[in-house]
């Protein structure tokens, strides 16, 4: 089944190149189904790339999904035209009063400060509240992982000495949670951070489970017990060279940047980069979209926080 974005937004016709179904607004009203409602709360600075990235994770399932951007608005971007995001992006006033089946909020590029000094933090405070009636389940990555973990559990991130950086063995903690039913043993994920939660301090939580972790990169996946909020540290949603992006951009700025580890064969920045993360990061976000957004919401959007009683069962 399709996603259904703006028909001009940019990413449609690199994913309709890709062969991935995409459904505008005229045709998806014809459409006699309940698509599920996800809103991206997009904090990177390069959203178009970011756009197009999601929304190939979300296109890996049977479902409708329609999909609503979303931005801050106390934070002037510098990397996107205002404009696209004029056009393409709402606010937190624009779904305030309305229900989400599930939203991402994405990393943002703020980790070295405090999160009390972020210029947007309070309106990050608001997106994390209204989660909790109005949305059935939210994945919050990288940055925004680290922002809910001290919101709802007061646990701070830490620095870390170097930027972890490369493409990391992980290893499945916990079997019996559907977020991870279909991974490998041991299976690849992207990190680009400067800042971590140590795994001990998640571990030590009452109420999240931690699926996921690395030798390397510490902790990597968790979830709460409801499957309400769903914690991830790294970026499954990376393309096979943001990466070689990332490492080519501090480069030629001079800055002390290590060749990503685990990336370029033998380590050769000249070589194509080993794409080795895609089919866990498709199996991750079907899962979650499966599990936690469309087999918990009915066809009529009930509050998350009522218990949804059938006759019957």
């Amino acid at each position: 089944m399709p996603i259904r974005i703006q028909a001009e937004l940019p990413a449609r016709k690199l994913l309709e190149k890709e062969n991935i179904f995409v459904m505008d607004e005229f045709r998806a009203v014809h459409q006699d189904v309940r698509p599920i409602e996800i809103g991206i709360l997009n904090l990177m600075p390069l959203k178009e790339q970011t756009e197009l990235q999601l929304l190939r994770m979300l296109s890996n399932t049977p479902l409708q999904v329609d999909v609503t951007f979303l931005t801050v608005e106390s934070h002037v971007s510098t990397h996107t035209s205002q404009s696209h995001l004029n056009k393409f992006y709402g606010t937190f006033n624009d779904v305030k009063d309305k229900n989400l089946d599930g939203l991402i909020i994405t990393g943002a590029p703020v980790e070295t400060m405090d999160f009390e000094e972020v210029d947007y933090w309070e309106e990050i405070i608001k997106y994390m509240d209204w989660c909790e009636d109005h949305v059935t389940s939210t994945v919050h990555l990288c940055w925004g992982a680290q922002a809910a973990l001290y919101h709802y559990y007061g646990i701070n991130k830490t620095m870390l000495d170097s930027k972890l950086f490369g493409v990391y063995p992980h290893r499945v903690k916990n079997r019996k949670i559907p977020l991870v039913r279909g991974f490998d043993d041991v299976f690849y994920a992207p990190h680009s951070r400067h800042s971590d939660v140590p795994l001990e301090d998640i571990e030590n939580v009452d109420g999240i489970t931690v699926l996921a972790a690395s030798d390397e990169a510490g902790f990597y996946l968790g979830i709460d017990e409801l499957g309400r909020h769903i914690y991830l540290m790294g970026h499954p949603e990376y393309d096979r060279y943001t990466l070689d992006q990332e490492y080519r951009r501090d480069r030629d700025k001079g800055m002390d940047i290590t060749i990503p580890v685990n990336y370029y064969p033998e380590d050769d920045p000249a070589e194509k980069p080993v794409l080795s993360w895609r089919s866990h990061a498709n199996i991750l976000y079907s899962n979650w979209l499966n599990y936690y957004v469309y087999q918990e919401t009915p066809y009529e959007f009930i509050h998350p926080g009522e218990i949804l009683k059938k006759e019957g069962l």
